[in-house]
C-alpha cells in the first residue's frame, strides 16, 4: 500500500499543480478588465503562467521520461481553465472575462528541446526554459488580438465599484516599456530557467522519497 502511495504522490502534485494554475488563471486572467492598466497586467499575467507551466511540465516530464508528457500536463491546465471560464460565464460575466492561456505551443517546445537533445535535463533547463518564456507571451498576445477589445468591453460592463469622475487615465507607457510580449518575454525567459531547474529538481526529491 505505501509503495502504491508514494508512486502515486506525483499525479497527486500534477493536479494540484494544475489546479493551481486555473486559480491563478482566474486571478491574473481578467486583465481585460484592468483597461488602465491592460498592458502592464498583461506582462505580469504572462510571466505568471510562463512559471506555473514550465515548473509542472518539467517535473511531470523528468519524471517520466518521456517526451510529450509536458504537451499533457499543459493540456490538463487547459481543460481546466476552459472549465472555469465555462463557469465564470454560466455565472453572467461576460465570455472575455476569462482569457484560456495558450499553453500547449510553449509545452510542444519543452518537449521538443527535452527530446531534440536525447532527454538532457540541462538541455531541458536551459533551452527549453528560454523557448517556453520567448514564446508564450506572444502565443498569449496572438490569442488577446482575436478576442473583444479591452476599452469596448469596459464601456459595456463599467466597474460598479469606482464612479465616472475617480476612473483612473490610461497611463503613458514608458519608451523603453512599449512592447508588453518584449519586456513578458525577456523576463519569463530568464525567470522560467530557475523555475525549469526546480521542476527537476522536484523529481530527484520524488525519487528520493519513493526510494525511502
Amino acid at each position: 500500500l505505501m509503495v502504491w502511495l508514494r508512486r502515486s504522490t506525483h499525479y497527486l502534485f500534477i493536479i494540484v499543480v494544475a489546479v493551481n494554475g486555473t486559480l491563478l488563471t482566474i486571478n491574473a486572467g481578467d486583465y481585460i478588465f484592468y483597461t488602465d492598466w491592460a498592458w502592464t497586467s498583461f506582462v505580469v499575467f504572462s510571466i505568471s503562467q510562463t512559471l506555473m507551466l514550465v515548473v509542472g511540465a518539467c517535473y511531470y516530464l523528468t519524471f517520466t521520461g518521456v517526451p510529450g508528457t509536458a504537451t499533457y500536463y499543459a493540456l490538463i491546465i487547459t481543460v481546466y481553465t476552459w472549465v472555469a471560464k465555462g463557469a465564470w460565464f454560466a455565472l453572467g460575466y461576460p465570455y472575455d472575462f476569462i482569457v484560456v492561456p495558450i499553453w500547449l505551443p510553449s509545452a510542444m517546445l519543452l518537449d521538443l528541446a527535452y527530446w531534440a537533445t536525447k532527454r538532457n535535463k540541462h538541455s531541458l533547463i536551459l533551452f527549453g526554459g528560454v523557448l517556453v518564456g520567448m514564446s508564450l507571451p506572444l502565443f498569449n498576445m496572438v490569442n488577446l488580438i482575436t478576442i473583444a477589445d479591452p476599452l469596448e468591453t469596459a464601456f459595456k460592463y463599467p466597474r460598479p465599484t469606482l464612479p465616472p469622475y475617480m476612473t483612473p487615465i490610461e497611463p503613458q507607457v514608458g519608451k523603453f516599456y512599449n512592447s508588453p510580449v518584449a519586456l513578458g518575454a525577456g523576463a519569463g525567459a530568464v525567470l522560467s530557467v530557475t523555475m525549469a531547474a526546480l521542476g527537476c529538481k522536484l523529481t530527484t526529491w520524488t525519487y528520493r522519497w519513493m526510494a525511502a
